[in-house]
């Protein structure tokens, strides 16, 4: 099958997780910096929910620049990947209005976790169709972050019930790592 509709119907899904997510911040009532105070949980938690969904969509898409084909096994990895991408709204909206919260931090962290277990699972799929000869195989290679990045998570969710900002800077720490481009799947697709 071509990829172009699963493609596609990516891009809508994550462009309305996004919209969503900006839904959740709200309008303040006064008209000056001390009316944006009580918004600040609420808009660092849209931030930092807005640069995962940028970053997985950003690899997705680089991902999917070097496959051709598509089969079932990698459309139904792809919607259950999309399950835990639309996740994060609720999740994004629910540490935002209780970001000193435990269990809010911990959710937070179980969505993190399993879109990251749904996006291997993905690669996985395509590397099962491509071979390990193949080009998402060689992109990814060893993947350190990619295996790193759920320990990171299971590490911080337990830990959000001792201080959910500990949590909250292992999750931003991660998307740190992330941001740093990584050029392997570009390496592969102009070679």
């Amino acid at each position: 099958m071509e990829k172009n509709r699963l493609e596609a119907f990516s891009d809508g899904v994550i462009a309305i997780i996004i919209t969503i997510m900006v839904l959740e911040l709200k309008v303040p009532r006064g008209h000056d910096l001390a009316a944006l105070r009580p918004l600040l949980p609420v808009f660092l938690s849209y931030l930092l929910s807005f640069v995962y969904v940028g970053i997985y969509w950003n690899n997705h898409h680089h991902m999917f620049q070097a496959v051709r084909r598509v089969s079932g096994g990698i459309l139904w990895a792809n919607l259950h990947w999309l399950f835990w991408l639309s996740l994060f709204p609720f999740a994004t909206g629910w540490t935002g209005e209780n970001h000193a919260a435990p269990l809010p931090a911990a959710g937070y962290g179980c969505v993190l976790l399993m879109a990251a277990i749904g996006y291997y699972i993905l690669q996985g799929r395509i590397i099962a169709q491509q071979g390990q000869d193949g080009p998402v195989a060689k992109a990814i290679g060893c993947d350190w972050k990619g295996k790193l990045s759920p320990w990171i998570y299971l590490l911080a969710i337990p830990l959000a019930f001792v201080n959910p900002w500990i949590s909250y800077a292992l999750y931003g720490g991660v998307a740190m790592i992330w941001l740093v481009p990584d050029r392997r799947m570009e390496r592969v697709i102009e070679a």
